[in-house]
């Protein structure tokens, strides 16, 4: 059996970003002088963002990623070695590989670290895994110019650096740090479609060297976010081999339809797994029906022990800045609404 450690109550990361928090991004975009006053707004929206998620109750906190443009930016904006294209592929920022990257120092150890002082809460952090960015960054007419010669030692390198922060953020008191691929599962449909520069094997390979391995101090959990929704079919023995290839504690696998590909999900996952389920989705205001979404809970509860499993929106709320998927009171909304149907599962054992 899996041990939760009560993590009960979750969510992806990325929250909306406060007004005064955007009107100091473009102002910083404008001027280097407003560098300080962007680090300061963000401050004061993780500072309000911890509030509000102590609030809902929430059994970790996280810090939104409102100091980010997005969710990859931990680690682009931490790293040398790439370069922004202006473009933008599917509505993100184009970044590529010209070299091998390098840490410039922590990517978020220091805001690890506020997140500790705000709150006994357990604290928990986002990164993008290595096979993901090595997969969309990867640019094969850098390789004849100093550029990386494969998307595998893009990977690798990439996973070397996301393998040392995970192990500073434990050091630093986060209790769950979840790693981010979205193109995980569209490797393990029955059709397989584009799933960037790396194959399954290499993809699997890539993201194990990300986690470190052995036991975890007490109270840690590392996660992967393998995706923001099932295909349409899953090839069991695919998902399997991730399962098998990935060793992360909790996976975090959509759960909003209780459809046949999202059970055969929960099928596939070892007993010593933990599953979060995205049971609320974010992609609408509407408020899920408490009933109907138990009823899928207890379908997914006859395929994995309930006591092996939390809760979660599907995705994150804003893992673009300015681009949030609802507005802040719906998030609102949401994030209560994973906190009731986690407290009809559990009751309040969190």
């Amino acid at each position: 059996m899996a041990d939760t450690f009560n993590y009960r109550i979750d969510h992806h990361g990325s929250l909306v970003r406060p007004a005064t928090l955007l009107l100091a991004r473009e102002r910083a975009a404008k001027s280097e002088s407003d560098a300080a006053s962007l680090h300061e707004a963000g401050r004061a929206a993780v500072k309000e963002a911890v509030v509000l998620q102590r609030r809902l109750r929430s059994t970790v906190v996280t810090d939104g990623d409102l100091p980010r443009e997005d969710f990859r930016s931990a680690v682009l904006d931490g790293v040398s070695g790439f370069r922004r294209t202006g473009e933008e592929t599917d509505g993100l920022a184009r970044w590529v590989a010209e070299s091998l990257p390098k840490a410039n120092g922590p990517l978020l150890g220091d805001w690890a670290s506020l997140l500790g002082e705000l709150t006994l809460i357990a604290p928990k952090a986002a990164l993008p895994s290595p096979a993901y960015l090595a997969a969309t960054c990867f640019d094969a007419g850098a390789a004849g110019s100093g550029g990386p010669a494969s998307a595998r030692e893009l990977g690798e390198a990439l996973a070397e650096i996301i393998h040392a922060e995970t192990q500073l953020l434990i050091s630093r008191g986060v209790r769950l740090i979840q790693l981010n691929n979205p193109l995980l599962l569209a490797h393990t449909a029955a059709e397989p479609g584009d799933t960037g520069a790396l194959s399954f094997e290499d993809a699997l390979a890539v993201d194990a060297l990300a986690v470190p391995t052995g036991e975890r101090p007490e109270g840690v959990r590392v996660g992967m976010a393998p995706g923001w929704s099932a295909p349409a079919s899953v090839d069991r023995g695919r998902a399997e081999r991730l399962y098998a290839a990935v060793p992360v504690d909790r996976w975090i696998l959509p759960y909003v339809h209780g459809s046949d590909a999202e059970l055969d999900l929960l099928r596939a996952l070892p007993e010593d797994r933990d599953a979060c389920l995205g049971v609320v989705d974010v992609t609408s205001p509407d408020i899920e029906d408490i009933d109907t979404v138990m009823t899928r809970i207890d379908a997914a509860a006859e395929v994995k022990d309930l006591e092996d499993m939390a809760l979660a929106p599907s995705r994150g709320f804003a893992d673009v800045v300015g681009r949030p998927l609802l507005g802040a009171e719906d998030q609102n909304r949401k994030l209560i609404q994973v906190e009731t149907l986690a407290r009809y599962c559990w009751g309040n054992e969190f």
